[in-house]
């Protein structure tokens, strides 16, 4: 059953993300979390991905399908943007890129408690040519 509740909530998150706002991920996310089986800190989740918005200064996630239910959020994720310093291990060309991640969520009490991501890594590849 679609939970607009959570839907809103995830939303807001990435509108906290694409506004830069890494102080209001304690509204989003718990205090500690598991990205892709890795136990981390809100503060190491968040520096994570102020370090991609570092590199890429354009990044913005934008949810292009976006399934709300129970405890879980499903997205895909579409990032159109222009690296400036080395992402993903590639060195930027100047060039936009694009690609997708597709992204799995677990709530509990409100926040993020699990991330399982998987970042079309190859497709930045092929645009950057590392």
């Amino acid at each position: 059953m679609p939970d607009a509740s959570l839907e809103a909530t995830y939303l807001a998150y990435l509108d906290a993300l694409n506004d830069r706002r890494f102080s209001d991920l304690v509204d989003y996310v718990g205090d500690e979390l598991t990205y892709n089986d890795e136990t981390l800190t809100r503060r190491q989740y968040a520096g994570m991905i102020a370090e991609d918005a570092r590199a890429v200064p354009d990044l913005r996630f934008d949810p292009h399908l976006l399934v709300a239910a129970d405890d879980t959020v499903a997205c895909r994720l579409w990032f159109t943007c222009t690296p400036t310093s080395t992402f993903f291990g590639c060195v930027p060309t100047g060039r936009p890129i694009s690609f997708s991640e597709h992204v799995f969520y677990r709530f509990e009490g409100g926040r993020i408690a699990q991330v399982w991501s998987l970042i079309d890594r190859a497709a930045i590849a092929a645009q950057l040519a590392c």
